[in-house]
Protein backbone atom coordinates (compact mmCIF):
# COMPACT_ATOMS: atom_id res chain seq x y z
CA UNK A 1 0.00 0.00 0.00
CA UNK A 2 1.38 3.33 -0.85
CA UNK A 3 2.61 5.07 2.30
CA UNK A 4 0.75 8.41 0.85
CA UNK A 5 -2.40 6.71 0.67
CA UNK A 6 -5.42 7.58 3.75
CA UNK A 7 -7.25 4.97 4.13
CA UNK A 8 -11.43 5.79 4.29
CA UNK A 9 -11.49 4.50 7.40
CA UNK A 10 -9.20 7.19 9.54
CA UNK A 11 -12.05 9.56 8.51
CA UNK A 12 -14.76 7.88 11.19
CA UNK A 13 -12.03 9.05 13.99
CA UNK A 14 -14.10 11.96 15.50
CA UNK A 15 -17.12 13.26 15.97
CA UNK A 16 -18.32 10.50 18.53
CA UNK A 17 -21.82 10.69 20.18
CA UNK A 18 -22.86 12.64 23.25
CA UNK A 19 -25.32 10.67 25.56
CA UNK A 20 -27.18 11.66 28.24
CA UNK A 21 -26.96 9.62 31.31
CA UNK A 22 -30.19 8.80 32.88
CA UNK A 23 -30.62 5.58 35.36
CA UNK A 24 -28.19 6.92 37.63
CA UNK A 25 -28.50 9.21 40.47
CA UNK A 26 -26.88 12.05 39.10
CA UNK A 27 -27.74 14.94 42.02
CA UNK A 28 -29.30 17.83 41.02
CA UNK A 29 -26.75 17.31 38.03
CA UNK A 30 -27.37 16.47 34.45
CA UNK A 31 -24.51 14.08 33.11
CA UNK A 32 -23.51 13.33 29.66
CA UNK A 33 -20.94 10.66 28.37
CA UNK A 34 -18.80 11.29 25.28
CA UNK A 35 -18.70 7.74 23.28
CA UNK A 36 -14.88 7.25 22.26
CA UNK A 37 -15.57 3.94 22.13
CA UNK A 38 -17.44 4.53 18.62
CA UNK A 39 -13.94 5.76 17.59
CA UNK A 40 -12.55 2.93 14.72
CA UNK A 41 -10.17 1.91 17.18
CA UNK A 42 -12.36 1.72 19.81
CA UNK A 43 -10.82 4.40 21.80
CA UNK A 44 -10.23 8.14 22.19
CA UNK A 45 -6.57 7.38 21.75
CA UNK A 46 -7.60 6.79 17.58
CA UNK A 47 -7.45 10.62 18.11
CA UNK A 48 -4.16 11.18 19.19
CA UNK A 49 -2.41 8.05 17.01
CA UNK A 50 -3.88 9.39 13.86
CA UNK A 51 -2.69 13.50 15.02
CA UNK A 52 0.51 12.14 16.30
CA UNK A 53 1.67 10.28 12.84
CA UNK A 54 0.31 12.93 10.38
CA UNK A 55 2.77 15.29 12.41
CA UNK A 56 5.33 13.27 12.26
CA UNK A 57 5.16 12.72 8.37
CA UNK A 58 4.77 16.34 7.85
CA UNK A 59 7.71 17.35 9.85
CA UNK A 60 9.72 14.82 8.57
CA UNK A 61 10.75 12.27 11.96
CA UNK A 62 8.32 9.37 9.93
CA UNK A 63 9.28 8.61 6.09
CA UNK A 64 7.90 5.93 4.03
CA UNK A 65 9.32 2.68 5.23
CA UNK A 66 9.70 3.72 8.48
CA UNK A 67 8.98 2.30 12.21
CA UNK A 68 6.58 3.89 14.60
CA UNK A 69 7.64 2.74 18.10
CA UNK A 70 5.93 3.11 21.13
CA UNK A 71 5.02 2.43 24.89
CA UNK A 72 1.70 2.05 25.57
CA UNK A 73 -1.19 1.08 28.00
CA UNK A 74 -3.19 -0.77 24.90
CA UNK A 75 -5.07 2.21 23.48
CA UNK A 76 -2.56 4.43 21.96
CA UNK A 77 -1.09 1.37 20.48
CA UNK A 78 -4.01 0.49 18.81
CA UNK A 79 -4.59 3.81 17.65
CA UNK A 80 -1.34 3.71 16.54
CA UNK A 81 -1.60 0.55 15.15
CA UNK A 82 -4.61 1.10 13.76
CA UNK A 83 -3.19 4.46 11.40
CA UNK A 84 -0.19 3.15 10.84
CA UNK A 85 -0.52 -0.29 9.31
CA UNK A 86 -3.26 1.23 7.33
CA UNK A 87 -0.42 3.60 5.85
CA UNK A 88 1.66 0.52 5.60
CA UNK A 89 4.12 1.54 8.27
CA UNK A 90 6.13 -1.25 10.58
CA UNK A 91 4.64 -0.58 14.06
CA UNK A 92 6.01 -1.94 17.59
CA UNK A 93 4.53 -1.28 20.65
CA UNK A 94 5.61 -2.14 24.17
CA UNK A 95 2.87 -2.78 27.02
CA UNK A 96 2.84 -3.46 30.85
CA UNK A 97 2.10 -7.14 31.97
CA UNK A 98 -1.02 -6.27 32.78
CA UNK A 99 -2.94 -5.20 29.74
CA UNK A 100 -5.92 -7.26 28.65
CA UNK A 101 -5.49 -10.41 26.65
CA UNK A 102 -7.84 -8.54 23.58
CA UNK A 103 -6.19 -6.11 23.35
CA UNK A 104 -3.07 -7.28 23.04
CA UNK A 105 -4.34 -10.05 20.37
CA UNK A 106 -6.17 -6.97 18.92
CA UNK A 107 -2.59 -5.36 18.23
CA UNK A 108 -1.07 -8.35 16.46
CA UNK A 109 -4.31 -8.85 14.42
CA UNK A 110 -3.47 -5.85 12.99
CA UNK A 111 -0.07 -6.68 12.54
CA UNK A 112 1.77 -5.03 15.28
CA UNK A 113 4.63 -5.98 16.83
CA UNK A 114 4.50 -6.10 20.48
CA UNK A 115 6.56 -6.25 23.61
CA UNK A 116 5.61 -7.06 26.72
CA UNK A 117 7.59 -6.09 29.71
CA UNK A 118 7.08 -5.77 33.66
CA UNK A 119 3.87 -4.02 35.37
CA UNK A 120 5.76 -3.88 38.78
CA UNK A 121 8.54 -1.49 38.19
CA UNK A 122 8.89 2.34 37.84
CA UNK A 123 9.97 4.89 35.35
CA UNK A 124 13.84 5.04 35.57
CA UNK A 125 13.96 0.78 35.73
CA UNK A 126 15.53 -1.20 32.98
CA UNK A 127 12.75 -2.79 32.41
CA UNK A 128 9.92 -0.13 32.61
CA UNK A 129 7.95 -0.24 29.38
CA UNK A 130 8.67 3.46 28.35
CA UNK A 131 12.21 3.28 28.89
CA UNK A 132 12.33 -0.28 26.53
CA UNK A 133 10.23 1.97 24.36
CA UNK A 134 12.48 4.79 24.00
CA UNK A 135 15.64 1.81 23.91
CA UNK A 136 13.95 0.54 21.11
CA UNK A 137 13.49 3.56 18.85
CA UNK A 138 17.24 4.20 19.67
CA UNK A 139 18.07 0.58 18.11
CA UNK A 140 15.70 0.57 15.22
CA UNK A 141 16.61 2.40 11.82
CA UNK A 142 14.63 5.06 10.68
CA UNK A 143 12.39 4.47 13.59
CA UNK A 144 9.93 7.45 14.91
CA UNK A 145 9.27 7.40 18.80
CA UNK A 146 5.78 9.07 19.37
CA UNK A 147 6.05 8.95 22.58
CA UNK A 148 2.86 10.17 23.87
CA UNK A 149 4.06 11.60 27.04
CA UNK A 150 6.16 14.08 25.67
CA UNK A 151 4.58 14.69 21.94
CA UNK A 152 2.97 18.36 21.42
CA UNK A 153 0.74 16.86 18.79
CA UNK A 154 -1.34 14.39 22.00
CA UNK A 155 -2.79 17.33 23.19
CA UNK A 156 -3.31 19.17 20.02
CA UNK A 157 -5.56 16.46 18.95
CA UNK A 158 -7.89 16.87 21.83
CA UNK A 159 -8.03 21.19 21.66
CA UNK A 160 -8.54 20.85 18.04
CA UNK A 161 -11.56 17.97 18.10
CA UNK A 162 -12.27 16.33 21.13
CA UNK A 163 -12.63 20.00 23.19
CA UNK A 164 -14.54 21.77 20.08
CA UNK A 165 -17.20 18.55 19.85
CA UNK A 166 -18.43 18.96 23.06
CA UNK A 167 -18.63 22.60 23.24
CA UNK A 168 -20.80 22.52 20.08
CA UNK A 169 -22.86 19.27 20.95
CA UNK A 170 -23.80 20.94 24.62
CA UNK A 171 -24.61 23.90 22.56
CA UNK A 172 -22.05 25.86 24.39
CA UNK A 173 -23.62 25.10 27.80
CA UNK A 174 -21.17 22.74 29.81
CA UNK A 175 -19.73 23.71 33.86
CA UNK A 176 -17.26 21.02 34.54
CA UNK A 177 -15.77 17.76 32.37
CA UNK A 178 -14.65 14.34 34.01
CA UNK A 179 -11.32 13.05 33.13
CA UNK A 180 -8.58 10.70 33.58
CA UNK A 181 -4.56 11.38 33.49
CA UNK A 182 -2.74 8.68 31.08
CA UNK A 183 -0.27 10.49 29.21
CA UNK A 184 -2.23 14.04 30.00
CA UNK A 185 -3.42 14.87 26.65
CA UNK A 186 -6.89 14.82 26.84
CA UNK A 187 -6.63 16.71 30.14
CA UNK A 188 -4.17 19.29 28.50
CA UNK A 189 -6.11 19.70 25.34
CA UNK A 190 -9.54 20.11 26.71
CA UNK A 191 -7.87 23.37 29.42
CA UNK A 192 -6.56 25.00 26.46
CA UNK A 193 -9.37 24.80 24.38
CA UNK A 194 -11.69 25.69 27.41
CA UNK A 195 -9.77 28.41 29.12
CA UNK A 196 -10.24 30.44 25.50
CA UNK A 197 -14.22 29.95 25.65
CA UNK A 198 -15.19 29.21 28.72
CA UNK A 199 -12.58 29.58 31.84
CA UNK A 200 -14.63 28.87 34.61
CA UNK A 201 -15.32 25.35 33.53
CA UNK A 202 -14.16 22.93 36.36
CA UNK A 203 -11.60 20.09 34.98
CA UNK A 204 -12.29 17.27 37.25
CA UNK A 205 -9.57 14.60 38.09
CA UNK A 206 -10.78 10.92 37.98
CA UNK A 207 -7.50 9.07 39.19
CA UNK A 208 -6.92 5.22 40.49
CA UNK A 209 -5.92 4.57 44.11
CA UNK A 210 -1.89 4.37 43.55
CA UNK A 211 -1.57 7.02 41.12
CA UNK A 212 0.14 10.12 42.30
CA UNK A 213 -1.83 12.12 39.89
CA UNK A 214 -4.85 13.19 41.79
CA UNK A 215 -2.79 13.96 45.38
CA UNK A 216 -0.68 16.05 43.39
CA UNK A 217 -3.14 18.28 41.64
CA UNK A 218 -4.45 18.45 45.86
CA UNK A 219 -1.78 19.28 47.18
CA UNK A 220 1.33 19.58 44.94
CA UNK A 221 3.11 16.85 46.98
CA UNK A 222 4.32 14.00 44.50
CA UNK A 223 4.05 10.53 47.04
CA UNK A 224 4.89 7.73 46.98
CA UNK A 225 3.06 5.63 44.01
CA UNK A 226 0.98 2.10 44.82
CA UNK A 227 -0.39 -0.36 41.81
CA UNK A 228 -3.81 -0.50 40.55
CA UNK A 229 -5.68 -2.93 38.17
CA UNK A 230 -7.31 -0.80 35.90
CA UNK A 231 -5.91 0.10 32.42
CA UNK A 232 -5.14 3.43 30.47
CA UNK A 233 -4.66 5.67 33.51
CA UNK A 234 -3.43 6.66 36.11
CA UNK A 235 0.56 7.40 36.80
CA UNK A 236 3.30 7.23 38.99
CA UNK A 237 5.61 10.34 37.90
CA UNK A 238 3.71 13.89 36.18
CA UNK A 239 3.77 13.62 32.58
CA UNK A 240 5.93 17.04 30.93
CA UNK A 241 2.61 17.65 28.93
CA UNK A 242 0.65 18.03 32.07
CA UNK A 243 -1.77 21.23 32.72
CA UNK A 244 -3.27 20.32 35.78
CA UNK A 245 -4.44 24.62 36.22
CA UNK A 246 -8.02 23.91 35.93
CA UNK A 247 -8.51 20.85 38.30
CA UNK A 248 -11.02 22.09 40.69
CA UNK A 249 -11.55 18.66 42.07
CA UNK A 250 -9.79 15.03 42.04
CA UNK A 251 -11.20 12.05 43.66
CA UNK A 252 -8.99 8.84 44.44
CA UNK A 253 -11.19 5.83 43.35
CA UNK A 254 -10.47 2.43 44.04
CA UNK A 255 -10.39 -0.99 41.42
CA UNK A 256 -13.46 -2.08 43.37
CA UNK A 257 -15.27 1.17 42.71
CA UNK A 258 -13.83 1.66 38.97
CA UNK A 259 -14.82 -2.20 38.12
CA UNK A 260 -18.16 -1.97 39.81
CA UNK A 261 -19.39 1.06 37.77
CA UNK A 262 -18.37 0.10 34.14
CA UNK A 263 -20.74 -2.90 34.98
CA UNK A 264 -22.99 -1.04 36.86
CA UNK A 265 -23.01 0.76 33.16
CA UNK A 266 -23.43 -1.60 31.11
CA UNK A 267 -26.62 -3.22 32.84
CA UNK A 268 -28.07 0.16 33.70
CA UNK A 269 -27.58 2.62 30.48
CA UNK A 270 -26.42 -0.86 27.84
CA UNK A 271 -22.57 0.75 27.38
CA UNK A 272 -19.90 -0.91 27.16
CA UNK A 273 -16.79 0.79 28.91
CA UNK A 274 -13.69 -0.65 29.57
CA UNK A 275 -11.95 -0.18 33.28
CA UNK A 276 -11.00 3.43 33.12
CA UNK A 277 -14.88 4.48 32.27
CA UNK A 278 -15.90 2.45 35.28
CA UNK A 279 -13.07 5.43 37.20
CA UNK A 280 -14.55 8.41 35.28
CA UNK A 281 -17.64 7.45 35.82
CA UNK A 282 -17.79 6.77 39.70
CA UNK A 283 -15.99 10.42 39.72
CA UNK A 284 -18.15 11.66 38.16
CA UNK A 285 -21.30 10.29 39.78
CA UNK A 286 -19.37 11.57 43.17
CA UNK A 287 -19.26 15.15 41.85
CA UNK A 288 -22.64 15.69 40.96
CA UNK A 289 -24.34 14.09 43.86
CA UNK A 290 -22.04 16.24 45.78
CA UNK A 291 -23.31 19.98 43.71
CA UNK A 292 -25.76 22.06 45.50
CA UNK A 293 -27.46 23.61 41.78
CA UNK A 294 -27.68 22.04 38.81
CA UNK A 295 -24.68 21.57 36.30
CA UNK A 296 -23.82 20.28 32.88
CA UNK A 297 -21.21 17.66 33.33
CA UNK A 298 -19.23 15.45 30.90
CA UNK A 299 -17.29 12.90 31.10
CA UNK A 300 -15.70 10.32 28.64
CA UNK A 301 -16.73 6.02 27.78
CA UNK A 302 -12.62 6.05 27.05
CA UNK A 303 -13.06 2.45 25.28
CA UNK A 304 -14.54 -0.27 24.36
CA UNK A 305 -15.36 -2.88 26.64
CA UNK A 306 -15.47 -5.66 24.64
CA UNK A 307 -11.60 -5.64 25.55
CA UNK A 308 -12.23 -5.98 28.51
CA UNK A 309 -14.10 -9.39 28.64
CA UNK A 310 -11.74 -11.72 30.17
CA UNK A 311 -11.32 -9.63 33.22
CA UNK A 312 -13.79 -6.83 34.18
CA UNK A 313 -16.67 -8.63 33.06
CA UNK A 314 -15.25 -11.87 34.06
CA UNK A 315 -16.69 -13.19 37.16
CA UNK A 316 -14.08 -15.57 37.40
CA UNK A 317 -11.22 -13.25 36.94
CA UNK A 318 -12.69 -10.46 39.38
CA UNK A 319 -13.12 -13.51 42.41
CA UNK A 320 -9.67 -13.96 41.92
CA UNK A 321 -8.40 -10.33 41.97
CA UNK A 322 -10.54 -10.09 45.48
CA UNK A 323 -12.84 -7.55 43.11
CA UNK A 324 -16.35 -9.01 43.50
CA UNK A 325 -18.00 -8.99 46.75
CA UNK A 326 -19.17 -12.12 47.58
CA UNK A 327 -20.12 -14.81 51.20
CA UNK A 328 -17.59 -14.65 53.64
CA UNK A 329 -17.65 -18.01 55.90
CA UNK A 330 -14.22 -17.81 57.64
CA UNK A 331 -13.33 -21.17 56.44
CA UNK A 332 -11.95 -22.65 53.52
CA UNK A 333 -15.01 -22.25 51.43
CA UNK A 334 -13.62 -18.72 50.82
CA UNK A 335 -10.93 -20.04 48.75
CA UNK A 336 -12.73 -21.75 46.37
CA UNK A 337 -13.06 -20.24 43.21
CA UNK A 338 -16.00 -21.64 41.41
CA UNK A 339 -18.44 -22.24 44.64
CA UNK A 340 -21.04 -24.86 44.29
CA UNK A 341 -23.74 -22.85 46.06
CA UNK A 342 -23.29 -19.62 43.29
CA UNK A 343 -24.34 -22.35 40.45
CA UNK A 344 -20.61 -21.73 39.20
CA UNK A 345 -18.95 -24.96 39.49
CA UNK A 346 -18.21 -26.40 36.23
CA UNK A 347 -18.45 -30.35 36.36
CA UNK A 348 -19.29 -33.74 33.94
CA UNK A 349 -21.20 -36.74 35.23
CA UNK A 350 -20.22 -39.85 34.81
CA UNK A 351 -21.67 -40.86 32.09
CA UNK A 352 -20.68 -37.58 30.24
CA UNK A 353 -17.67 -38.57 27.34
CA UNK A 354 -14.11 -37.72 27.78
CA UNK A 355 -14.24 -35.64 25.49
CA UNK A 356 -16.78 -33.70 26.97
CA UNK A 357 -15.20 -33.15 29.90
CA UNK A 358 -11.85 -31.81 27.80
CA UNK A 359 -13.73 -29.06 26.49
CA UNK A 360 -15.20 -28.47 29.49
CA UNK A 361 -12.06 -27.71 30.98
CA UNK A 362 -10.73 -25.89 27.88
CA UNK A 363 -13.62 -23.43 27.96
CA UNK A 364 -13.84 -22.96 31.71
CA UNK A 365 -9.34 -22.75 31.45
CA UNK A 366 -9.14 -25.61 34.67
CA UNK A 367 -7.00 -28.97 34.25
CA UNK A 368 -9.63 -30.93 36.39
CA UNK A 369 -13.52 -30.95 36.88
CA UNK A 370 -15.52 -32.60 39.74
CA UNK A 371 -17.86 -35.62 37.97
CA UNK A 372 -20.89 -35.01 39.92
CA UNK A 373 -24.51 -37.81 39.65
CA UNK A 374 -27.22 -35.76 38.34
CA UNK A 375 -25.08 -32.53 38.97
CA UNK A 376 -25.24 -32.56 42.66
CA UNK A 377 -23.62 -35.65 44.71
CA UNK A 378 -19.82 -35.83 44.16
CA UNK A 379 -18.81 -39.29 42.78
CA UNK A 380 -15.26 -38.48 41.52
CA UNK A 381 -12.69 -36.38 39.78
CA UNK A 382 -11.22 -36.04 36.60
CA UNK A 383 -8.23 -34.12 35.33
CA UNK A 384 -5.84 -34.34 31.83
CA UNK A 385 -3.69 -36.87 32.98
CA UNK A 386 -6.31 -39.08 33.49
CA UNK A 387 -8.29 -38.10 29.95
CA UNK A 388 -4.42 -38.37 28.62
CA UNK A 389 -4.36 -41.82 30.17
CA UNK A 390 -7.66 -43.05 28.73
CA UNK A 391 -6.82 -41.65 25.12
CA UNK A 392 -2.93 -41.82 24.60
CA UNK A 393 -3.63 -45.14 22.46
CA UNK A 394 -6.39 -44.34 20.73
CA UNK A 395 -8.18 -41.18 20.23
CA UNK A 396 -11.47 -43.17 19.45
CA UNK A 397 -11.56 -42.96 23.33
CA UNK A 398 -12.78 -39.99 23.57
CA UNK A 399 -15.61 -41.13 23.44
CA UNK A 400 -15.82 -43.46 26.38
CA UNK A 401 -17.49 -42.85 29.71
CA UNK A 402 -16.13 -40.31 32.45
CA UNK A 403 -16.23 -43.09 34.68
CA UNK A 404 -13.78 -45.36 32.73
CA UNK A 405 -10.89 -42.84 33.83
CA UNK A 406 -12.35 -40.58 36.83
CA UNK A 407 -10.54 -41.09 40.03
CA UNK A 408 -12.99 -42.24 42.71
CA UNK A 409 -11.36 -42.39 46.05
CA UNK A 410 -11.97 -38.80 47.20
CA UNK A 411 -9.77 -37.57 49.86
CA UNK A 412 -12.48 -34.74 50.92
CA UNK A 413 -11.70 -32.23 53.05
CA UNK A 414 -14.32 -30.60 55.52
CA UNK A 415 -15.00 -26.41 55.19
CA UNK A 416 -13.53 -25.89 58.67
CA UNK A 417 -10.36 -27.56 58.22
CA UNK A 418 -7.03 -26.30 58.57
CA UNK A 419 -4.83 -24.87 55.78
CA UNK A 420 -2.34 -26.38 57.16
CA UNK A 421 -4.51 -30.10 56.01
CA UNK A 422 -5.37 -28.10 52.81
CA UNK A 423 -1.38 -27.44 52.37
CA UNK A 424 -0.70 -30.85 53.17
CA UNK A 425 -3.04 -32.27 50.20
CA UNK A 426 -1.86 -29.33 47.88
CA UNK A 427 1.55 -30.51 48.21
CA UNK A 428 0.81 -34.47 47.24
CA UNK A 429 -0.31 -32.85 44.06
CA UNK A 430 -3.82 -33.51 45.22
CA UNK A 431 -6.91 -31.12 44.44
CA UNK A 432 -8.90 -30.78 47.53
CA UNK A 433 -12.25 -31.35 47.49
CA UNK A 434 -14.79 -29.42 50.05
CA UNK A 435 -17.61 -31.27 51.25
CA UNK A 436 -19.67 -32.04 54.53
CA UNK A 437 -22.91 -33.43 55.29
CA UNK A 438 -24.77 -30.69 53.32
CA UNK A 439 -23.17 -31.36 50.52
CA UNK A 440 -20.43 -30.61 47.78
CA UNK A 441 -19.20 -27.23 48.15
CA UNK A 442 -16.42 -27.09 45.50
CA UNK A 443 -12.65 -27.68 45.06
CA UNK A 444 -9.61 -26.07 45.67
CA UNK A 445 -6.27 -25.95 43.73
CA UNK A 446 -3.30 -24.71 44.28
CA UNK A 447 -3.54 -21.69 42.05
CA UNK A 448 -6.48 -21.14 44.21
CA UNK A 449 -4.65 -20.86 46.79
CA UNK A 450 -1.59 -18.74 45.75
CA UNK A 451 -4.65 -16.33 44.31
CA UNK A 452 -5.65 -16.60 48.17
CA UNK A 453 -2.27 -15.73 49.40
CA UNK A 454 -1.99 -13.24 47.23
CA UNK A 455 -5.09 -11.65 48.10
CA UNK A 456 -4.16 -11.35 51.74
CA UNK A 457 -0.75 -9.06 50.98
CA UNK A 458 -3.46 -6.27 50.05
Amino acid sequence: MPNDSRPAVLELIGNTPLVRVSRFDTGPCTLFLKLESQNPGGSIKDRIGLAMIDAAERDGRLRPGGTIVEATAGNTGLGLALVGRAKGYRVVLVVPDKMSTEKVLHLKAMGAEVHITRSDVGKGHPDYYQDVAARLAQEIPDAFFADQFNNPANPLAHECSTAPEIWAQTQHDVDAIVVGVGSAGTLTGLTRFFQRVQPNLEMVLADPVGSVMAEYSRSGTLGTPGSWAVEGIGEDFIPSIADLSSVRKAYSISDEESFDHARQLLRAEGILGGSSTGTLLAAALRYCREQTEPKRVVSFVCDTGTRYLSKVYNDQWMNDQGLLARKRYGDLRDLIARRFEDGRVVSVGPDDTLLTAFQRMRLADVSQLPVLVDGQRLVGVIDESDILLGVHEDASHFRMAVSSAMTDKLEILPPGASLAELEAKLDRGLVAMIADASGFHGLITRVDMLNYLRRSLA
